[in-house]
C-alpha cells in the first residue's frame, strides 16, 4: 500500500506537471487576500486591511471569499463571532470548490439566545456529497473575543481545530469507496446570513430585528497551502502540513473535546441511517 506521503507526493507531481500550483505562505492583507462579494456594503475591511466585518440586517447579510483558490494546505482564521441575542443567525466560513460535484470543508456557528451556547456545526462535502455533521459546543464564549478556526486538509485526512485544539478529524476512507476532497482546488468563503428557519433549536426560535445589524468580525487570516495558479511552481515536498497527522497528545486533546463537547455525530446516529452508518465511520 502506497504511504500517505507517496500519495500526497504523486498528486504534487501530476499538478506541478499542468503547470497549476505554487507554493504560499501568506500572513494575510484582507484587501490583498480576499474580495467581498455581496451584501450592498454591509462586508467592510479596515484597519488598513487588517481587520474584516460582516453585518447583517433584515434586508441582507454579507460575504467574502478569497482571491486565490487552495490544493491542500494549513489555513488559519481568528473570528469573533455575533455577541448577545444572536438566534436565527448563521456565521459560515468554509472552504469550496465550484460544480455540481463539489468538496466543501464547512464551519458553521449556529447562533443562540442570550446566555446559551453558539452550537459550532461541522461538515465534509465529497463531489457533492455531504451528510458527514458534528456539532459542538465550545469551552469559551466564541463573541467575547477573538479565537483561532483552522483547517488542515491534505491528501489523507482534514482535522479541524479551534485555537490550536483538534475538535475533528475526517480520514481519508477510500479504500472503502469513500470520495475524499483531493482534486478540486477551494476557495475559502465566509458569510453572515439568516437562516431563522433552521439555525436555533431547529427554528423554533426566530432572528429578533431588535437586535440588528449582527455583526461577527475577522482578523489574522494565515495560509500555508499550494495555490492553483496557471504557470505556479511546486509545492515543497516537505512541507509539514502534506503529511501531517495527530500525534499522540493531539489524539488526547481530539478525545477530550468529543467526550465533553461534541452534542452531534452523524456516525452514531442509527436512526438516521437505519441500513448502516456510513462506510468512513469505521475509521472515526
Amino acid at each position: 500500500m502506497a504511504s500517505p506521503f507517496s500519495n500526497a507526493f504523486s498528486l504534487l507531481l501530476t499538478l506541478v506537471f499542468a503547470g497549476s500550483l505554487m507554493v504560499a505562505s501568506s500572513a494575510g492583507n484582507f484587501y490583498s487576500d480576499f474580495d467581498i462579494t455581496w451584501g450592498d456594503g454591509r462586508g467592510k475591511i479596515l484597519n488598513n486591511g487588517e481587520l474584516l466585518t460582516l453585518s447583517l440586517d433584515k434586508a441582507s447579510g454579507s460575504g467574502f471569499q478569497s482571491k486565490k483558490e487552495y490544493l491542500f494546505g494549513k489555513i488559519d482564521m481568528q473570528l469573533k463571532l455575533v455577541p448577545g441575542n444572536s438566534a436565527g443567525t448563521v456565521t459560515a466560513y468554509y472552504l469550496s470548490s465550484k460544480g455540481s460535484t463539489w468538496d466543501e470543508i464547512d464551519f458553521e456557528f449556529l447562533g443562540n439566545l442570550s446566555g446559551q451556547p453558539y452550537t459550532l456545526h461541522t461538515n465534509v462535502f465529497s463531489q457533492g456529497k455531504g451528510n458527514r455533521e458534528q456539532q459542538f459546543h465550545l469551552w469559551f464564549d466564541p463573541t467575547e473575543d477573538f479565537h483561532t478556526y483552522s483547517i488542515l486538509w491534505n491528501s489523507q485526512r482534514i482535522i479541524f481545530s479551534v485555537d490550536g485544539t483538534p475538535i475533528r478529524e475526517f480520514k481519508n476512507a477510500e479504500s472503502l469507496g469513500v470520495s475524499f476532497p483531493k482534486n478540486q482546488p477551494m476557495r475559502i468563503y465566509s458569510s453572515l446570513w439568516n437562516a431563522d428557519d433552521w439555525a436555533t433549536q431547529g427554528g423554533r426560535v426566530k432572528t429578533d430585528w431588535s437586535n440588528a445589524p449582527f455583526t461577527a468580525s475577522y482578523r489574522n487570516f494565515n495560509a500555508k497551502a499550494c495555490v492553483s495558479s496557471s504557470g505556479g511552481t511546486s509545492c515543497d515536498s516537505k512541507s509539514s502540513w502534506l503529511t501531517e497527522k495527530l500525534d499522540e497528545t493531539n489524539q488526547n486533546k481530539l478525545k477530550w473535546v468529543q467526550e465533553n463537547y461534541m452534542i452531534y455525530n452523524y456516525c452514531t446516529d442509527t436512526q438516521r441511517f437505519p441500513q448502516g452508518l456510513p462506510p468512513e465511520c469505521q475509521l472515526s
